[in-house]
């Protein structure tokens, strides 16, 4: 047994009354905010096929005067208000998606990509990395489908140092998408339009890059083993949206039908983003595919919701529009 000694006891009670006069630094306290999240990304089962939700991030900026044509800045604020989200501000989030197919690892849109990874600090273009995380090599990916031309889907093609992120794979594109921004003529009249401007003269850095060694697609084909290409233009010339298939079960990877905060344009389909090239074809492609998947009851995997993005569409009671509600679907591995 130990025996505690008064000399013991004593001298522990001068040390405590030291205590107080211990210098002691204030950078032990606290530790610093965190910056990263952690690795994003989300696997479900289409049938036998095998899709991962790879985050490529989320970017909060200024609402401008002209975010949404039909829509003034009061307008976008009251929606704002109603879903509890703070006003004057805009999120965007940005979710590619691999398909494993069994014969083919495909993934359909690259995301912002390393330039932007590191102009940000980490905010975008996360894709690269977020698919090592979920133990995807860039370098086993078998092709790469594209649904548009806009850089948050076509900037991952490159890796650092503009090298092919995706060295084995086909790089596969809408035709129509291709014989629009790769007219020279087309690019000329764009010209002075900041929007398009940025977007021609991005499209052929990317693309000079890899030598403009694509393969180009029609739309209504069979693109990827179970992956069909759907015509939805209006957002660009050539836009595709697609559906995963396997069996019975299908889900519409729907990407910029509606884009930026997308759930603006899903309650407000008669808004449009201001790059929608075409901004009636725009309208009536949403409608269209939104009245499919409602009548085909087929979940959404939807590039800009709120990540996985997962979601099922729903018209709203007064007929005007839709909503999106949280889809968990299939997820068992």
């Amino acid at each position: 047994m130990t025996e505690i000694t008064r000399r013991a006891t004593l001298a522990g009670a001068a040390a405590s009354a030291l205590l107080p006069f211990v210098k002691t630094s204030p950078a032990s306290a606290a530790a610093p905010p965190a910056e990263k999240q952690n690795a994003s990304f989300y696997r479900y089962n289409v049938g036998t096929h095998q899709v991962t939700v790879v985050c490529d991030g989320v970017a909060t900026v200024n609402l401008t005067d002209n975010y949404a044509a039909g829509a003034s800045k009061d307008d976008i604020n009251k929606v704002f208000a109603e879903h509890h989200l703070p006003t004057d501000k805009v999120t965007h989030t940005f979710n590619p998606v691999v398909v494993n197919t069994g014969p083919k690892l495909v993934v359909i849109d690259t995301g912002l990509g390393p330039d932007q990874f590191a102009q940000t600090k980490g905010k975008v273009g996360q894709f690269h990395n977020n698919l090592a995380a979920a133990s995807i090599d860039r370098a086993a990916i078998d092709t790469v489908i594209i649904s548009h031309f806009h850089g948050d889907h076509i900037n991952g093609l490159l890796a650092a140092e503009n090298k092919p992120a995706f060295p084995n794979a086909e790089i596969m594109v809408p035709a129509a998408e291709w014989k629009f921004w790769m007219d020279d003529g087309e690019m000329s009249k764009g010209m002075g339009n900041p929007i398009l401007e940025n977007n021609f003269k991005n499209i052929r850095r990317v693309f000079d890059a890899l030598g403009r060694k694509v393969t180009q697609y029609e739309a209504g084909k069979e693109v990827a083993p179970g992956i069909t290409s759907v015509a939805s233009p209006g957002h660009t010339p050539g836009h595709n949206s697609f559906v995963v298939a396997s069996g019975a079960e299908k889900v519409l990877v729907q990407v910029d039908i509606t884009a930026g905060a997308a759930f603006l344009f899903v309650k407000h389909p008669e808004w449009n983003i201001a790059s929608d090239v075409d901004k009636p074809l725009a309208q009536q492609t949403r409608r269209k595919l939104y009245d499919m998947a409602i009548a085909e009851k087929m979940p959404i995997q939807a590039f800009h919701a709120a990540f996985p993005g997962l979601v099922r569409v729903e018209k709203e009671k007064d007929g005007s529009g839709y909503r999106w509600i949280p889809a968990i679907w299939n997820a068992t591995l």
